[in-house]
């Protein structure tokens, strides 16, 4: 039964690419014989995660740009000022979406769109968070060194397939998702004193990305990054333990109450990082309630912010493409007739 759920997802998808290339002479690249619009694909990286997308689209969910016209997300995005992607990437998920067909289909339609990738992958068959780091099914009575192998060969195959895509480059890729207090629990929790299990996990990921694709940076991730301490602790953890990382990634979901002083507090830890471990920092998710009074306050003052920082990479919106309910997740950044709100002018 899951193999049909996964072969009816990679038909959707397919279909889904099929839809946007119909649509192709209609969007924002080209009227008639116009010359196609160019867009800023260098340099700091603003982005979103929109790993949701291809599910909603098969829900036959529909985007609309701020005069009502409706258009593919991910160029309504690009059109808004984001130039990269970010995907997240399950091990065999129970419906297919996330897995590898999946992200490969949406990866493509990002590239050939001229964007910039990041692949996250969370090394469980779901949700891998600071509150769950859940071994795949398939893994689960793995020793150490097999799960190095899974973690590895894992790796390797989703990037390979990307690259047989004619995906030339990976910028980054995420060796586990919000990996506060480690992954694959019980085996690489960090909380239990297995920091050695951990960056013998990590590593085997960072090695295997290296081995795909030799110019990616790979990214070791922790959630709030306002909290300087979950940081340190971790990263001095993994360092003497011999673990490896080339960026680190942070979280920033910031309260309505607070906003401004996490918003700093994340920015002032961004430099701390950078002075403590030599490693560039990035933003791997931020995100706001999308009907908050100050969602484009907020991330105005971030991401300008995160701008004048050297050390920072870049800064990518979690799911901002959710509305009206998708999922019951309400921190999107589209109102609830599917136009982009003002919190994505602060990518532009």
């Amino acid at each position: 039964m899951k193999k049909m759920n996964i072969l009816k997802t990679a038909a959707a998808a397919l279909l889904s690419l099929f839809a946007v290339s119909l649509s192709a002479c209609s969007d924002d690249d080209t009227v008639g014989a116009q010359t196609a619009k160019t867009y800023d694909m260098s340099g700091f990286a603003k982005g979103a995660d929109v790993s949701w997308l291809t599910e909603m689209e098969t829900n036959e969910i529909a985007f609309y740009d701020a005069t009502g016209r409706k258009n593919d997300c991910m160029k309504i995005l690009r059109s808004l000022g984001m130039n990269a992607i970010r995907l997240r990437v399950w091990v065999d998920p129970a419906d297919g979406w996330c897995g590898q067909q999946d992200v490969v289909a949406k990866a493509v339609r990002a590239h050939n769109l001229g964007m910039r990738l990041m692949i996250d992958f969370h090394y469980s068959d779901s949700w891998a968070d600071p509150s769950k780091q859940n071994i795949p099914e398939a893994w689960k009575n793995y020793t150490l060194e097999e799960m190095k192998q899974a973690v590895a060969n894992h790796t390797r195959t989703v990037l390979e397939a990307l690259k047989k895509a004619g995906i030339d480059s990976v910028e980054w890729v995420q060796v586990g998702n919000e990996t506060t207090t480690g992954m694959l629990w019980p085996m690489g929790k960090v909380s239990d004193g297995n920091f050695a299990n951990f960056a013998q996990l990590v590593n085997a990921g960072y090695d295997a990305a290296k081995e795909v694709y030799p110019k990616t940076k790979v990214i070791v991730h922790v959630d709030q990054g306002n909290k300087l301490g979950k940081f340190t602790w971790l990263f001095d953890g993994l360092k003497a333990t011999g673990g490896k990382w080339d960026v680190i990634g942070m979280s920033l979901y910031p309260d309505d109450s607070d906003w401004a002083s996490e918003v700093d507090d994340c920015l002032a830890n961004m430099t701390t990082l950078k002075q403590t471990y030599g490693t560039d920092v990035i933003a791997s998710e931020i995100g706001m309630p999308w009907d908050s009074p100050v969602a484009a306050d907020c991330l105005e003052r971030f991401v300008s912010g995160a701008k004048k920082v050297a050390a920072c990479e870049g800064v990518f919106y979690w799911e901002p493409e959710c509305y009206n309910g998708w999922k019951q997740y309400g921190k999107g950044a589209f109102d609830n007739s599917g136009k982009p709100t003002k919190a994505l002018n602060a990518f532009k």
